[in-house]
């Protein structure tokens, strides 16, 4: 059987671009190696923030605007509002903050509700955190918490129910060498030689791609949006543009009977400058707390997920400055996930340079979760040829520098 398009991966970006383009009319595969939302994908694991703040970047505060009524209407339809968390977002901002204040002025422009809170209304609202040197703060009321695991598989759910069929299946690099030195699943669109010794002509296009135990999937187009895999697949492109990092989160257990730590009590929050940020206790896994700094390169495949001594250290050393009371709670439960990072924390969505019929979507960066729904739109648009293409997410404006921008 032939398809419209392959979607490969079932991460966030690959599920919402599977359902988009089945609403487009498309007729879609969706393949991933280890399930919808597994725990070696960076969609996996239980809980992501949906915020709207991201400082001067309003491209990203309006696609997480529009991404969370896009999250809100397919939980609707799932019947499954309750993954969707309205905790609310609160930033935590020094007395001279330009991102902070960069974030309010941009979520007042595109109408977002929100509230400046002062350090005494802070200290007054919030008495679970210690508040020095917090000057004040911005409170995002109508953002909060996506029940991501569950989230993913509510999509790819959807998905199915209208059409779109799903495989469980590794890929095999799509354009790596045969025998014959080039590429076996590439023909030419033009008339042209291929004369750059890498494998494919000017303007090629891919007729199939095959799993590892053997299966050929044949399509029209093909979407690759694989997360941390997205190296592995073209090593030789995206080897050294997009890094895998492992991340830890820790989860620490709430005395019985304290609800102060809980959802619709105390709100997730950030608190940038120190690149921390943490989650209440939702549907009792205790509260969550990580490091956003980037930690070190990370195979999604073959990766430990243990937590190490120096990261438990590290995020207890916070609590006894941020959350006192929990600087001695027990840890309920850990996660080893990954980032994968472009440049500079920009997305990439673009087609591959080679190949005129394949694109390539992620570096969500660890910022990436919340924009699913609009990713899955723009995928379509530039499928069809009716975008305005965005020059941040191109293939050539990534680096092999890293400087991180975009968080």
């Amino acid at each position: 059987m032939s398809y419209d398009v392959a979607v490969v991966g079932a991460g966030v970006f690959g599920a919402w671009t599977a359902y988009q383009l089945r609403l487009s009319g498309a007729s879609v595969l969706l393949l991933d190696a280890y399930g919808p939302g597994n725990s070696r994908a960076s969609s996996g694991g239980e809980s992501r923030m949906i915020r709207l703040g991201y400082g001067p970047d309003e491209i990203y505060s309006r696609s997480a605007q529009r991404s969370l009524v896009l999250w809100q209407q397919l939980f609707a339809k799932a019947n499954q509002p309750h993954l969707f968390e309205p905790t609310g977002i609160l930033w935590l901002a020094r007395e001279q903050d330009s991102y902070c204040e960069a974030t309010l002025t941009t979520l007042r422009r595109i109408g977002a509700k929100c509230e400046r809170l002062g350090h005494d209304e802070l200290v007054r609202r919030f008495t679970q955190l210690n508040l020095d040197p917090i000057s004040w703060g911005i409170l995002e009321t109508d953002s909060g918490v996506l029940l991501a695991r569950r989230a993913v598989k509510a999509v790819v759910d959807e998905a199915a129910a209208i059409g779109v069929e799903y495989m469980q299946e590794a890929i095999a690099p799509p354009l790596a060498s045969g025998s014959g030195g080039k590429p076996p699943f590439l023909t030419c669109s033009t008339q042209e030689e291929n004369k750059s010794g890498r494998g494919a002509c000017p303007r090629s296009k891919l007729n199939l791609i095959r799993t590892t135990s053997g299966k050929e999937i044949v399509a029209d187009r093909f979407v690759f949006a694989c997360g941390p895999w997205l190296p592995k697949l073209f090593p030789d492109l995206l080897g050294e543009l997009i890094h895998v990092t492992r991340q830890e989160v820790f989860f620490f257990g709430v005395a019985a009977g304290d609800e102060s730590f809980n959802s619709g009590v105390l709100p997730a929050w950030i608190d940038f400058n120190d690149l921390v940020y943490g989650l209440p206790n939702i549907e009792g896994r205790g509260f969550k707390i990580a490091i956003d700094a980037h930690g070190p390169e990370f195979d999604p495949d073959a990766g430990e997920r243990v937590v190490s001594t120096s990261g438990l250290k590290a995020v207890r050393e916070y609590l006894e400055q941020r959350v006192p009371r929990l600087a001695d709670a027990p840890v309920s439960e850990t996660r080893v996930c990954q980032y994968e990072n472009t440049s500079n924390g920009d997305l990439l969505i673009d087609r591959h340079p080679e190949c005129e019929n394949v694109w390539l979507v992620g570096g969500g960066s660890g910022h990436g979760f919340k924009h699913g729904p609009v990713v899955g739109e723009y995928v379509v648009g530039m499928i069809a040829g009716n975008n305005q293409i965005e020059e941040r997410f191109r293939l050539a404006s990534k680096g092999k520098v890293r400087g991180r921008m975009v968080y």
